[in-house]
């Protein structure tokens, strides 16, 4: 490897994301690739002590529980020229300053977006057949195996699935459903190429056409003002009998209590990787209903899955450093679109 340039970097995000993401090898890595002086990592940007480290940083390593990179903050790091996120969307770290100053960024979303749609794949089939919900139901009934289909009808054949929202986590959801027999997919996302849709697999569709079609509704739009409750009282009630919700998103795009009142009443039912508020208060009666699972955000990238991001964070500043275009460079507009 031939560098063109060393940057001076340092790594920005939590102490236990820190200990996960970069291990000795990877260290290494970076230090072939990158000036980096002491302290190689802060989970802060405000201290003194941090201060006269920031002022000949050209490169940022961020991650999860970084703080947020805002006029004040920047402003410590005149030299600051290129952002790699290791992990998904940058869009809660940094702010109108970042843009305005021309910072370049990069993230790793789409290698993120790989265990969040092996995880919706996988609600989607053990949906089909009603696994958690039944298991759950053995808890109390002691193995009686009676009614099998009191919770919808099983099978995974000749099924109708929604996906709203097209984004790197959609549409990998999309192409993934591909491998299941004579299963319909509806997408609705405005922001799609209907082209795009249909060579993933999927069928465009508007919300109102899709909602009352489907026997599975799988989210995957982004976390914006326009989309808080976009699954509300109105949208859960034009869903069939039985259908499960599937949320491994955001937890503000559904109104949390027009959901209990639906999945409270046994008509609906809910996996739910992610809620509104995170986590559910102690009281929700979600956490008591044998037709809601609900697990602690775990869809992302957990575990041996982290080093994905590091390593796909990496190979991007050894094309930063070689002179070769990045890959993942992204704009505000993107980051709006794919966050998801």
């Amino acid at each position: 490897m031939t560098l063109t340039t060393c940057p001076q970097a340092l790594i920005v995000m939590g102490r236990e994301v820190f200990e996960a993401q970069f291990d000795a090898s990877r260290l290494e890595r970076l230090k072939a690739m990158a000036y980096l002086p002491e302290p190689i990592w802060t989970d802060e940007l405000d201290s003194e002590q941090i201060r006269t480290r920031l002022a000949g940083v050209e490169l940022l390593l961020t991650g999860w529980d970084a703080p947020v990179l805002n006029a004040a903050r920047l402003a410590r790091m005149p030299k600051l020229r290129l952002m790699i996120h290791c992990a998904g969307t940058i869009r809660p770290f940094v702010s109108e300053a970042f843009w305005e100053r021309a910072i370049r960024a990069c993230n790793v979303p789409d290698v993120n977006a790989i265990p969040v749609a092996e995880f919706t794949l996988a609600a989607v089939i053990m949906s089909g057949k009603s696994a958690p919900f039944l298991a759950a139901s053995l808890r109390t009934s002691r193995g009686d195996w009676g009614g099998l289909d009191r919770f919808g009808r099983l099978g995974n054949v000749s099924r109708t699935v929604g996906v709203v929202g097209f984004s790197r986590v959609g549409r990998r959801v999309v192409a993934a459903l591909r491998q299941l027999e004579d299963l319909t997919v509806l997408v609705h996302d405005p922001y799609a190429d209907p082209a795009e849709v249909a060579r993933a697999g999927g069928r465009p569709a508007s919300l109102e056409d899709l909602l009352p079609a489907v026997d599975i509704l799988s989210l995957h739009a982004p976390e914006l003002p326009e989309t808080r409750h976009m699954i509300g009282a109105a949208q859960l009630a034009a869903l069939r009998d039985h259908t499960t919700l599937i949320n491994t998103a955001r937890g503000s795009l559904v109104d949390t209590t027009a959901l209990e009142r639906e999945c409270a009443s046994g008509r609906l039912n809910a996996i739910l990787d992610v809620t509104d508020p995170e986590p559910l208060p102690a009281s929700s009666v979600l956490y008591d209903l044998p037709n809601v699972l609900i697990t602690p955000h775990v869809a992302g990238s957990l575990g041996t899955e982290v080093y994905r991001m590091t390593d796909a964070a990496l190979d991007e500043l050894e094309r930063y450093t070689t002179g070769l275009p990045l890959l993942t460079e992204i704009s505000s507009e993107e980051e709006l679109r794919l966050s998801a």
